[in-house]
């Protein structure tokens, strides 16, 4: 069951002039412009950097399952043009959302028998299931090109409530194995999400995601924290379990004394007590009571994240998931889902807190402040930190799992 709806910062530049030191020998260069600190490319992970528009050979969530219908739907997947629409025989099927004859979207055009899309312009019309041109409706029943034209084909599934197009080689992978465990172990759920078109390329969606620090300081004015405390800082490590990295905190502070500075801490009299414990589970403090289903995954860290860019954050009692998927060289679809396993009247509470207030405040407004930083994050070059390595060790995982990224020139292919 789904309830669904719509649609690290820069250092100051250098100084261009380097005055010498005031004590010890001068710089062998002399005077002369500054040596740039940081990080100024993604050469260390040469695969992550080429991977502007994703990886292949994965399957990309792009649309609820419920807004796809007879109606050609188009849509854009790591750069490429999909139309989808549902056959003859209600499954969905996807094919390259160009017509061979002029150029133009079929996403345009109609279901004029069904089973097929007919362009718009002249009425080629293609089986869905091949995309076979199977007739001209312009050129008389026996047109000679009929059955000498196709237009691609992609592999879609359903899962989860949403419509999945696999980008890659012809044979995809069982689908399955890309989604979390949890939701495939047979447990009943229901899910609530939002899916949007965002700026800001992919891979800082991903990033900030995934990012240690920002949750802290970004979202301690968020109306979802209005009465629970945000930790100051921590401690954390990374771990590799099977296909996911996990985030492990290893000590928590909710707040710290800054030399010359003062003390900072996130909590307000309003808000809940910060608990002393560390915790791994969520991250306002310690739960009392963790859901059966969630406790007997044993997850090591709340935080986990898993190619082809997909962010799992594991609360007490739901568990959030949030998809990046390439649109193009700037923007990406965001998917967020959130994952309740209660049973019986535990399903009606959900919908009515997802509808009632989660949607707006978790997938908008909270989710909303994320959506600002992506669209204006500007890296590299960058400064990174010590909490930025989660990052490095997501770019890692990415340069040694083996995965290709997707050719910048799909965006001009016109077959």
């Amino acid at each position: 069951m789904t309830a669904e709806t719509g649609t690290p910062a820069a250092e100051p530049a250098a100084s261009a002039v380097q005055a010498p030191p005031a004590k010890g020998p001068l710089p062998r260069t002399g005077i002369g412009p500054a040596r740039p600190r940081g990080r100024q490319d993604w050469s260390s992970w040469p695969s992550y950097d080429s991977a502007v528009l994703g990886f292949r050979n994965f399957w990309y969530p792009v649309a609820w399952a419920s807004q796809v219908a007879r109606a050609p739907l188009g849509v854009t997947v790591c750069g490429e043009r999909v139309v989808l629409a549902r056959g003859k025989d209600g499954r969905v099927r996807g094919l390259h959302d160009r017509c061979p004859h002029r150029g133009v979207p079929l996403s345009l055009g109609k279901q004029e028998f069904p089973g097929t899309v007919s362009c718009p312009y002249h009425g080629w019309t293609f089986d869905l299931e091949g995309g076979r041109l199977c007739a001209v409706i312009t050129d008389g029943p026996d047109s000679p090109v009929c059955g000498k034209v196709t237009v691609r084909s992609y592999p879609v599934e359903e899962r989860l409530g949403l419509v999945w197009v696999w980008i890659g080689d012809p044979d995809p992978a069982p689908i399955d194995q890309q989604l979390p465990e949890e939701l495939t172990a047979g447990d009943p759920f229901t899910l609530g999400g939002r899916i949007d078109i965002r700026g800001g390329n992919w891979r800082f969606a991903c990033e900030n995601g995934y990012d240690e620090g920002h949750a802290k300081y970004l979202h301690r004015t968020s109306l979802w924290r209005t009465f629970k405390t945000m930790p100051t800082w921590n401690l954390t490590h990374i771990e590799k379990h099977g296909r996911w990295i996990y985030r492990v905190q290893d000590e928590v502070h909710w707040e710290a004394d800054f030399p010359g500075l003062g003390t900072w801490t996130n909590y307000r009299w309003w808000k809940k007590k910060p608990p002393k414990e560390t915790f791994n589970i969520g991250n306002t403090g310690k739960a009392k009571r963790i859901d059966p289903v969630i406790a007997k995954h044993a997850f090591p860290g709340f935080a986990s994240l898993s190619l082809p860019g997909v962010l799992r954050i594991v609360y007490p009692t739901f568990i959030h998931y949030e998809f990046y998927v390439p649109v193009n060289t700037d923007s990406h679809r965001y998917v967020g889902a959130m994952v309740n396993f209660g049973t019986g009247w535990r399903v009606a509470e959900f919908i009515a807190k997802y509808l009632g207030g989660i949607r707006w405040l978790f997938h908008g407004q909270f989710s909303g402040q994320d959506k600002w930083m992506v669209d204006v994050t500007d890296a590299p070059p960058e400064r990174l930190y010590r909490p930025d390595v989660s990052l490095t060790t997501w770019r890692k995982l990415c340069v040694d799992s083996g995965a290709l990224p997707q050719p910048l020139d799909v965006v001009d292919q016109k077959a």
